[in-house]
């Protein structure tokens, strides 16, 4: 049986960042009626996108 220890939140550092307000609308819209925070959305979307560089850049040197 595996041992239970207290979860540590990961760090977190406060990012000030301009959106366009038609992007600000569209995550709204989005994640309306869901329990997703605009910064879960938004962490969430950024991560996607970095694993899709990493993975482009893992087939170009393939290549």
């Amino acid at each position: 049986m595996r041992k239970f220890r207290i979860p540590k939140p990961p760090t977190a550092t406060n990012k000030s960042i301009r959106f366009p307000d038609d992007v600000i609308k569209q995550v709204e819209d989005a994640i309306r009626g869901t329990s997703c925070s605009f910064s879960a959305f938004v962490v969430e979307a950024v991560r996607v996108a970095l694993d899709n560089l990493r993975e482009e850049e893992d087939e170009n040197e393939k290549e």
